[in-house]
């Protein structure tokens, strides 16, 4: 193969086809035109010709031309379902919370993790999800990272069930334990709305930044959010790092105690 057969090639501009050199007068030979066409080739002018006696190459007028690619269609997220929570009392709640279809979280659970704590505690504390053990036994933080959050807990005074609450800001757990997906925390928080609604805290701890986003409504960081106190409806809210977090980065508890001691301070009477 000569060199410009090769350049045609890596172009694209293949397969080639080699047509004889232009027969004598007289002969049988079809003309150019009938090479062409019988190659494929739609066009004459689509024959690149030598000159005469010398190699001749027709490339096909297809292949100089790009495919036209179809469009793809947009992938297009699934819309929340608006789950009722209006009026409901505790029991309901937890019935509801047990009982939700409203998004494929569902499909993998052992059982929904509603809450657990006191209900009309002063304390509010939400995470992200529930974690494989949570799934298990149908309460928060029952893992490792939640013998941390008793820890954290006990070091400002406080224990699980005595003027706390803590939830998640979805109920059933995420696969893998991967983050929640936005569809999927829009879906169950009325559940939290509802949950707030009925404890009225006077402080809520956002524990890691998906619970930070469902509870402010917008894109939150940890650590520019640290040490600020945001309000909601009311109540005021504080951003720390989860206690899974801190199990892989222990070198950042000693910011999550001073965040726990901004929100004690915060609590305090004035």
């Amino acid at each position: 193969m000569n060199r410009r057969a090769s350049v045609l090639r890596e172009m694209g501009l293949a397969p080639l086809w080699r047509l004889r050199d232009a027969p004598e007068a007289g002969g049988d030979s079809p003309p150019a035109e009938e090479h062409a066409a019988a190659a494929g080739v739609s066009d004459a002018a689509d024959v690149v010709a030598a000159a005469p006696g010398r190699e001749r190459l027709a490339v096909p007028a297809a292949a100089a031309r790009p495919p036209v690619m179809p469009t793809a269609s947009p992938v297009v997220a699934p819309a929340p379902v608006r789950v009722a929570t209006d009026g409901m009392d505790w029991d309901e709640l937890e019935a509801a919370i047990g009982a939700c279809r409203a998004c494929a979280l569902h499909e993998r659970r052992t059982m929904a993790v509603p809450g657990v704590g006191d209900r009309a505690a002063d304390w509010l504390f939400v995470g992200e999800g529930p974690g494989a053990e949570e799934d298990l036994r149908g309460e928060p933080f029952v893992g490792q990272a939640g013998k941390l959050l008793d820890a954290m807990l006990a070091a400002i005074g406080l224990a699980r069930g005595r003027n706390v609450y803590i939830a998640n800001a979805v109920k059933c757990r995420p696969p893998g334990n991967r983050t929640p997906e936005a569809v999927e925390m829009t879906t169950c928080q009325p559940y939290l709305e509802r949950q707030i609604e009925l404890i009225q805290p006077r402080i809520i701890v956002a524990l890691g930044r998906p619970a930070a986003q469902t509870l402010l409504g917008g894109e939150v960081k940890i650590n520019a959010a640290r040490g600020r106190l945001f309000d909601r409806a009311g109540i005021p809210v504080v951003v720390t790092y989860h206690p899974a977090y801190l199990l892989r980065s222990p070198q950042d508890k000693a910011k999550a105690w001073e965040d726990l001691c901004f929100a004690r301070a915060a609590l305090a009477p004035r």
